[in-house]
């Protein structure tokens, strides 16, 4: 009840319908074209699908497609599993496109680096460098290891920091480190052969993270997180580097702050750069604060570009990864696409609000660790919870 990559392409594409059954999450890092995508328990019936023609079902890995063909199939339909899902049809993809630069002109990573200046130059490269120059990310004088986990963020920041050497208007280096906590070996190729193509001179290290932390039953990926930060920060230290830089962008902020007020009952937000608490003179940023994870997913796009999601053992089973964590992101997700739907300025709105808090009208909040109440100050500051602070909120 499957069918490999090599049978795929020998057949006539009118004669087959590649069924995507992926959660909306995972198809929005990537996506074979032509794909119908469509939940497990709506393909039967469903007006979008072409019964005429054999269904070849493709989910993450290969894995849970095989049932899903299998159960299919006793019902009369014609469908097959797609041997190592989106991950085989991907390195496929990513062979034919190498052989293809090869046999051409030009270089497909110079194209790249050209959308950047020309396409992208608004949307995304003016971001990068307003949020290095507005938070002071990069100084003179800096070595930074630009953290590269396979996925589309982390890969456009690589290319960004490699434009911004390029321009060298002052004195830094950078490194781009990528940590195998464990990827499966068809994983690990996608995110070195998109290295090659895109002519980022990668450093991987292992570690065993995947395996610490797979049978964990309580926020493993809440866990793999803090131990992954842990083993760049070693890392890019031996290397001589005084920070780290990781991929996260403008929507992962919003959807932080909406996270911890709803979930956690916390105002606060990612900040665009941090000091390590366990590594001395160790400094973790964020350069792509300001750039919308649209306009990521357009550069992806516009240039054919295709990245792994999450490439964990969790998700190894084609079932989703984690999860408390990842299904509260994606609730906010569609609670701000609600949202926006009301007031076009809500994404805006909420990114502001972290820079226009207003302490005379917070009823307690921390700092350096010591909790704080508004009654500290209550009789004694001027103007402290008075009704003109609290009328500008009413």
């Amino acid at each position: 009840m499957s069918i490999s990559i090599e049978e795929l392409n020998r057949m006539n594409p009118d004669s087959y319908q590649i069924i995507d059954i992926r959660d909306e999450t995972e198809i929005g890092h990537g996506a074979i074209p032509g794909a119908v995508a469509v939940a497990t328990e709506e393909i039967e019936g469903n007006e979008k699908i072409d019964f005429s023609k054999k269904l070849v079902i493709c989910c993450s890995r290969g894995k849970y497609s095989v049932d899903v063909a299998e159960e299919l199939s006793e019902k009369g339909i014609d469908a097959e599993s797609l041997e190592g899902g989106y991950i085989a049809w991907l390195i496929d993809n990513m062979k034919q496109k190498e052989a293809a630069e090869k046999a051409g002109e030009g270089s497909f990573a110079k194209d790249v680096e050209q959308s950047l200046r020309k396409k992208f130059r608004k949307s995304i490269w003016c971001k990068f460098t307003k949020a290095l120059n507005e938070y002071e990310l990069v100084k003179p004088g800096d070595k930074i290891a630009v953290c590269i986990s396979g996925g589309k963020d982390s890969m456009l920041m690589a290319k960004l920091f490699q434009e911004l050497k390029r321009h060298n208007k002052f004195d830094f280096e950078v490194k781009f480190l990528v940590m195998d906590p464990g990827y499966s070996p068809a994983n690990r190729q996608v995110i070195e052969e998109n290295a090659k193509r895109l002519e980022i001179p990668i450093e991987i290290f292992e570690s065993d993270i995947f395996e610490s932390v797979y049978n964990v039953e309580k926020s493993p990926c809440y866990l793999c997180a803090r131990m992954r930060r842990g083993y760049l920060y070693s890392h890019a230290q031996k290397m001589g580097c005084n920070k780290i830089a990781l991929g996260h962008h403008y929507d992962d902020v919003i959807e932080t702050i909406l996270m911890g007020m709803l979930y956690s009952a916390q105002f606060q937000t990612m900040m665009p750069k941090l000091h390590s608490t366990n590594f001395e003179g160790m400094e973790l940023i964020r350069p792509l604060y300001l750039v919308r994870e649209d306009d990521i997913k357009a550069w992806r796009d516009y240039n054919d570009l295709h990245f792994i999601q999450c490439a964990c053992k969790f998700t190894d089973t084609c079932t989703t990864c984690n999860n408390e964590n990842r299904s509260k992101r994606v609730e906010i997700k569609e609670l701000i696409r609600d949202l926006k739907k009301v007031n076009p300025f809500v994404e805006g709105n909420i990114f502001k609000s972290v820079e226009n808090v207003n302490i005379d009208t917070v009823v307690g909040y921390k700092q350096y660790g010591v909790r704080h109440s508004f009654l500290e100050n209550y009789d004694g500051e001027p103007g402290s919870a008075s009704e003109n602070a609290a009328d500008a909120v009413e």
